[in-house]
C-alpha cells in the first residue's frame, strides 16, 4: 500500500511538471488578461505574454484564440534569449476604428530586433476606412496612417496563412531584414484606398514571397531601395497598382540610393490591375541601380500597363523634378519572359528609360500581350536590348 502510494504521489510530480512546462511553452493571451469583446484594449496583455515568451530559452507558442482582440498599438522588442516564438491566431486582431485612436500614428503592430519569429494564421482588420476618407478631402491634414505589420531589423521570420483586411497604410513591411518567408497571404482592401500596398520590401535580403492574393488599392507588391535576393513566385494581384520596384529617387532619399538587385518574380496573374511589371524612378540626379531581374510566366487579364518601366515617375504632378531631367537610377539586365494576356490600353509595353542613363540589358522573349480594340503597340525610349521569338505587340527594342 505504502509502494503504491508512493508511485501515486511521483506519477502525480510528473503530471504537476508536463503542465507547469506545457504552460510556459504555451501561451494564452486570454490568461494574461486579453479580452476577446474587440472593444478593451489587449495591448499590454499581448506585451506580457510576448515578455514571458522573450525571455525563455526553449520555443514558445503565443496562443490567440478565437474571437476579436482590440490592439491599439503595439512593438515585440527584442533581441530575445529564445529564437523560436510562435504566434498562433486563430482569432481577430482589431484596430481602433478611427486613426486618432492608435497610440502612435504611423504604428500599430510592430515586430524590431527579433529572431526567428513567426505568425501563423489569423486575421488583421486594419480599419482604414476613416483614415481614407480623410485623404481623399482636399487640405485635410491626415496622418501618413500605420502599416498593419511590420518587421523591422530582424531575421528568420516566417508569415504564414494571414488575412489582413483594409490596412489604414500598408498591409504589411519588411523592412532591414534577413531571411523572410510570406505564405499564402490573403490581403484585401477597396481599389480606391490610398497608399495600401499589399507586401512592400525595403533594405532586406533573402526574402520569399510565395503563393499570395493581392486585391488593394496601391501596389500589390512594392520594392523598395536596398532590396537584394527577392524570389516572388504565385502572386495573383488585382486590382491594384501590379509588381513594382520603386519608385527609387526621390527627392529626400539623398544624392545615393541603395540600389535593387537579383529580384525573381515568376508564376504570376494579374486581373484588371492598373500595371503589371513595373520600375519606377523619379527624374532625379540621385543615383543607383536595378540590375539583375527576372520576371517570368505571367498572365495579363485587362491589364493598363502589362510591361512598364518609368524613369519619369511623378505621381498625381506634384513635387515634379524639373522640366527636361533625367533620372540618375541605371536600370540593366532585366528580363522579360513568357508573358501573356491582355492589355487594356493600346500600348502593351511602355519602357520609358532615362536619356542620361539608358536601360541596358533589355531581354524580352515569348510576348504575346493582345489589345482587344486593335492591335497593340509597344514603345521604347532610350532603351537597348533584345527580342527572341515572335512578338505581340511587335518588338521596340
Amino acid at each position: 500500500m505504502a509502494k503504491l502510494l508512493i508511485s501515486t504521489c511521483l506519477l502525480l510530480q510528473l503530471i504537476s511538471s508536463y503542465s507547469l512546462a506545457s504552460n510556459v511553452n504555451n501561451l494564452n493571451v486570454q490568461n494574461y488578461g486579453a479580452k476577446p469583446d474587440g472593444m478593451t484594449d489587449s495591448s499590454r496583455p499581448f506585451l506580457q505574454a510576448w515578455g514571458k515568451a522573450c525571455s525563455s530559452s526553449k520555443p514558445v507558442t503565443i496562443h490567440v484564440p478565437a474571437r476579436n482582440f482590440l490592439i491599439t498599438g503595439i512593438t515585440f522588442s527584442g533581441p530575445c534569449k529564445n529564437t523560436d516564438i510562435k504566434f498562433l491566431i486563430d482569432g481577430t486582431i482589431v484596430a481602433p476604428s478611427t486613426y486618432a485612436n492608435l497610440r502612435k500614428p504611423n504604428k500599430w503592430i510592430v515586430f524590431d530586433t527579433v529572431e526567428g519569429v513567426s505568425i501563423n494564421g489569423g486575421t488583421f482588420k486594419g480599419r482604414g476606412k476613416a483614415l481614407w476618407n480623410c485623404k481623399s478631402v482636399k487640405h485635410h491634414h491626415c496622418p501618413d496612417g500605420a502599416p498593419t505589420v511590420m518587421f523591422t531589423n530582424s531575421k528568420n521570420i516566417a508569415i504564414n496563412s494571414i488575412t489582413s483586411i483594409n490596412s489604414k497604410l500598408f498591409h504589411t513591411v519588411i523592412l532591414g531584414c534577413d531571411g523572410v518567408t510570406l505564405q499564402d497571404v490573403n490581403i484585401i482592401a477597396p481599389e480606391s484606398s490610398p497608399n495600401t500596398d499589399g507586401i512592400h520590401v525595403e533594405s532586406s535580403t533573402g526574402v520569399t514571397i510565395f503563393r499570395a492574393s493581392i486585391k488593394t488599392g496601391d501596389d500589390c507588391i512594392s520594392i523598395g531601395p536596398g532590396t537584394s535576393h527577392l524570389w516572388i513566385e504565385g502572386v495573383n494581384c488585382g486590382p491594384g497598382h501590379g509588381i513594382s520596384i520603386g519608385s527609387l529617387g526621390k527627392k529626400g532619399q539623398g544624392l545615393n540610393v541603395d540600389g535593387v538587385r537579383n529580384v525573381t518574380v515568376k508564376t504570376t496573374v494579374f486581373a484588371g490591375a492598373k500595371n503589371g511589371f513595373r520600375i519606377k524612378t523619379w527624374g532625379t540626379k540621385s543615383r543607383g541601380y536595378v540590375k539583375g531581374v527576372a520576371f517570368v510566366n505571367a498572365i495579363m487579364k485587362n491589364v493598363k500597363n502589362p510591361i512598364i518601366i518609368d524613369q519619369h515617375y511623378c505621381p498625381h504632378d506634384k513635387g515634379c523634378p524639373s522640366k527636361g531631367s533625367s533620372s540618375g537610377i541605371k536600370i540593366s539586365d532585366v528580363k522579360y519572359v513568357g508573358i501573356h494576356g491582355t492589355s487594356a490600353s493600346k500600348v502593351a509595353v511602355n519602357l520609358d528609360c532615362s536619356s542620361s542613363n539608358p536601360c541596358r540589358q533589355i531581354g524580352m522573349r515569348d510576348i504575346k500581350l493582345t489589345y482587344a480594340n486593335g492591335r497593340s503597340q509597344a514603345n521604347c525610349k532610350n532603351a537597348q536590348g533584345i527580342s527572341l521569338g515572335h512578338m505581340v505587340p511587335p518588338s521596340c527594342l
